[in-house]
């Protein structure tokens, strides 16, 4: 971390996935938002969305053609059962998938839930130039997320961060 550089705030939108969820139990939802604002990042936007892969799709589009918008955090969706399609909602808006993410997560993961990790279809990508990182619906799950996350968004990590990459993802060949 350069302790000498100041944190470049970023503009980030938050998805909860969920069939049950509302404002007043979504709990993931709120340690996103907490923990994105507690750090120095913006909440641009934040609303709940129902396991509709269509619906999913749609929003999720909207937001990465918003220039306002630089992260998009999902959380739900993400596992196996038949109402899970966040992934599948997704992949296919991705211009780059970011395989990393998925790969540190359930390593992390590991560690508190051991094999249950193969559950999770976390992932990250870049769509329109906009980050996106699909979460589980737990807390824990959000919570071992934002620690990963956190890290990559803060200009200041070194010895590379995702933060500083902005200006170049719309860079082509």
């Amino acid at each position: 971390m350069d302790k000498n550089k100041y944190l470049i705030p970023l503009q980030i939108g938050v998805i909860t996935i969920s069939d049950t969820r509302t404002e007043n139990n979504d709990k993931s939802g709120k340690i996103l938002v907490d923990n994105l604002n507690s750090v120095g990042h913006n909440l641009v936007k934040k609303v709940i969305y129902p396991d509709n892969i269509y619906q999913i799709r749609a929003v999720i589009s909207q937001w990465i053609a918003d220039d306002t918008i630089q992260v998009i955090l999902t959380t739900g969706g993400t596992g196996v059962t038949g109402r899970d399609g966040t992934p599948e909602a997704i992949k296919p808006l991705l211009d780059k998938e970011i395989e990393g993410f998925g790969e540190i997560f359930r390593m992390i993961s590991y560690q508190k839930i051991k094999t249950s990790t193969i559950q999770s279809r976390c992932l990250a990508g870049v769509a329109n130039g906009t980050y996106i990182f699909c979460l589980p619906g737990s807390c824990s799950a959000c919570k071992t997320g934002w620690e990963i996350i956190k890290e990559q968004l803060d200009s200041r990590n070194m010895p590379c961060n995702l933060a500083q990459l902005i200006p170049r993802l719309m860079e082509k060949n």
